[in-house]
């Protein structure tokens, strides 16, 4: 019934051996993410954003990582959307937020040059009731600037013109906090929302990227976004760079930012902190 929902209306779906198993695994899985963060066994990975003019990594993404004690490494793909539907995601939230700024404070100890960490953000995250004031009372508790912490959100967080988002990206705002579009390009086509919202950076989706030729669509694309993002005072980034020729295509047309396993896969703090510091 749920399967035939979620694809429409007036189906009809069969049931099936991998349905129930996926059932079975969802169920399963729901009920361990409440043990897992008491049990320590999320981590999070850091993947390196590149200055293209300069080749200089003062910036990287945050990515939850849960190494299960049974299954091994789980996709965020397979427990993000569980934890959303149960709203674990909250408390899940709050834990990569704490750990972001550990890391910023470990990183300030270490060098003379400021790091800035980008976080996601779920859309049922900026519907919590409560929101997220707790988080700029962190921040100030810390003695830390806002700049230091990108949070990245959907177009279709922004599209939905709800209130109470507004009202928490505001909140961000003011408080230094910058705000990147993730997947830039895929999504809904009104770009009205960059008028509305003070947009710092736009993340280029890896499906325009990973077909990069000269002379190829996919490239008249990224300079079309790399162009309009700049006319209104935004940083581009590039998601998904794996090749030097994607390097140097993107750099040629003025991108500013770049990320992907050309320069490093998501990797733990500790290793990040030593191979790029």
């Amino acid at each position: 019934m749920y399967k035939a929902k979620s694809e429409g209306r007036r189906r009809v779906t069969f049931f099936t051996r991998g349905m129930q198993e996926a059932a079975d695994l969802r169920t399963r899985l729901s009920n361990e993410l409440r043990s897992a963060l008491q049990e320590t066994q999320f981590a999070l990975h850091y993947q390196p954003i590149i200055e293209l003019a300069t080749g200089n990594i003062f910036k990287a993404e945050a990515l939850i990582r849960w190494f299960h004690p049974k299954h091994g490494l789980v996709s965020p793909a397979a427990f993000i959307p569980i934890a959303e539907d149960t709203g674990l995601i909250h408390e899940i939230g709050d834990w990569a937020f704490h750990e972001v700024l550990r890391m910023i404070q470990c990183w300030q100890a270490r060098h003379k040059h400021p790091v800035q960490i980008a976080l996601n953000m779920s859309p049922v995250q900026f519907r919590h009731v409560v929101g997220h004031r707790h988080w700029l009372d962190a921040l100030k508790q810390h003695a830390m600037e806002g700049g230091q912490l990108v949070l990245e959100i959907t177009e279709g967080l922004l599209i939905d013109n709800d209130q109470q988002v507004q009202q928490q990206l505001l909140a961000f705002r003011e408080a230094g906090i910058q705000i990147a579009i993730d997947d830039f390009g895929t999504g809904y086509s009104a770009l009205s929302y960059l008028k509305r919202f003070n947009i710092d950076y736009l993340k280029i989706d890896r499906s325009f990227v990973m077909n990069l030729a000269e002379e190829s669509t996919d490239l008249a694309l990224c300079e079309a976004m790399v162009v309009m993002a700049h006319k209104l005072g935004l940083k581009v980034i590039a998601e998904g760079v794996e090749t030097d020729q994607q390097r140097l295509l993107l750099k040629a047309i003025g991108c500013d930012f770049a990320q992907g396993y050309l320069f490093s896969r998501p990797i733990p703090a500790d290793e990040f902190k030593d191979k790029f510091g």
